[in-house]
């Protein structure tokens, strides 16, 4: 998709108010489509209860329940809150072809989806970086 072709989201943000409101690891994420190291993420041993929201706009996204320890280095979980609250692009970068998993209200880069999770479980792996998240503890 090209520049010009960019989908637009329902939420719109400027990047000067999102470089204001976000760490820069997170920007680094969420708007330029960064990784955050493996197994240092704050929400990789999560084990509470509750509700993994978008940093930027607050879009509920997973529930603790779908999360699992993949062994990848990054909170993994075996599918959304509901289909809606993500967008799937296809990524191509760094010689790999991947599923990219966005934020459906702002466009956020969230990670990626991998067809290696658990097969009594749809067998999709959504591998998505902690600092993409806000968690909300509660049912």
């Amino acid at each position: 998709m090209s520049k010009k072709d960019k989908k637009e989201y329902p939420i719109q943000i400027s990047e000067e108010d999102l470089k204001g409101k976000l760490d820069p690891e997170s920007y680094h994420v969420l708007r330029e489509k960064g990784t955050e190291r493996p197994f240092t993420g704050q929400y990789y041993l999560n084990k509470d209860t509750g509700i993994y929201e978008c940093k930027v706009c607050h879009n509920e996204i997973f529930h603790s329940s779908k999360k699992y320890d993949s062994g990848c280095g990054w909170p993994s979980f075996t599918e959304p809150i509901r289909p809606e609250a993500i967008d799937v692009q296809m990524d191509y970068s760094h010689f790999m072809i991947r599923e990219e998993i966005l934020c459906a209200n702002c466009g956020s880069h969230l990670g990626h989806r991998f067809p290696d999770g658990p097969s009594d479980q749809g067998g999709i792996r959504y591998c998505i970086n902690s600092v993409s998240m806000d968690f909300k503890k509660g049912d």
